[in-house]
């Protein structure tokens, strides 16, 4: 199995504005793609990171709050490049 690279790392922010300064202006990621998805309500944002990575930040209105704790759950997923779908989920 080959996980050398991450595909995407999804995020969920609860202002759109905000976490688009924030990566876009303030950081430098370049935008891919930004979609409004009326049917979810939320906004989709998709980032590059480099050439094989990529940011996907995910904007609802009132989603979940987070514990205060650096130790809780959050992430949202973490996507990796495989050459195989299949042969990876066999060897997992």
């Amino acid at each position: 199995m080959n996980l050398s690279k991450i595909h995407h790392i999804a995020i969920i922010v609860s202002d759109y504005e905000v976490a688009k300064d924030f990566y876009v202006n303030k950081l430098g990621f370049p935008v891919i793609r930004e979609n409004y998805r009326p049917e979810r309500k939320d906004w989709k944002l998709d980032l590059r990171v480099n050439e094989h990575t990529e940011l996907e930040i995910f904007a609802e209105e009132n989603p979940p709050k987070r514990v205060n704790r650096p130790e809780a759950c959050g992430l949202r997923h973490l996507a990796f490049c495989v050459e195989s779908v299949e042969q990876t989920v066999k060897e997992l």
